[in-house]
């Protein structure tokens, strides 16, 4: 289960090119018996997440990859409060027996160098304590390059949208073949 916001929807790319979809091509290449589920919804926030996180782990639930905090960063929301939701996010997945990854947002540079830098340590103090895997920042080698973004320079293209696949593949392979 991937929950998430327009970038894990895909938003403005067809649904085979969304990175959900990729990482489901690379476990079906790999003969991984898993099935991937875009659970992104546009304009979600971490506290979006968190209020859809029953529906979303309904079912046979094995592994949620949790790529939220890039609108909760646009809107500027306390650091603290992002931390809190995220935090709640992996608990409540943990207590269910389920695997958590936990996907890393930056912060745009319009709050300030203080803001910037509480809300980039949120994802990395979260991972440690629920010693739950990371990856550092789900727009790594994306963000921006303009080639590799959509018009609006928020949302990956289809080539960035494989790089979002690649940041997120070296962590959730190896959770996925020792389980």
């Amino acid at each position: 289960m991937v929950l998430g916001d327009s970038l894990t929807a895909g938003l403005g790319l067809p649904p085979d090119q969304a990175y959900p979809t990729l990482l489901q091509q690379r476990l079906d290449k790999e003969g991984l018996k898993y099935e991937v589920v875009n659970a992104g919804v546009s304009g979600d926030t971490s506290a979006g997440g968190l209020a859809r996180l029953d529906w979303a782990l309904e079912g046979d639930v094995r592994v949620l990859i949790v790529a939220l905090g890039g609108n909760d960063g646009l809107r500027g929301l306390p650091a603290e409060e992002l931390k809190a939701n995220l935090s709640q996010i992996v608990e409540h997945a943990q207590k269910r027996h389920i695997q958590v990854v936990l996907a890393g947002m930056e912060a745009p540079p319009n709050f300030g160098q203080s803001y910037i830098v509480s809300f980039h340590q949120i994802y990395p103090e979260v991972a440690r304590q629920y010693k739950v895997p990371l990856v550092p920042f789900l727009l790594q080698g994306v963000a921006g390059i303009d080639t590799l973004n959509q018009r609006d320079g928020i949302h990956p293209t289809a080539e960035g949208a494989r790089i979002v696949a690649d940041n997120i593949w070296p962590v959730l392979r190896p959770m996925l073949t020792t389980s």
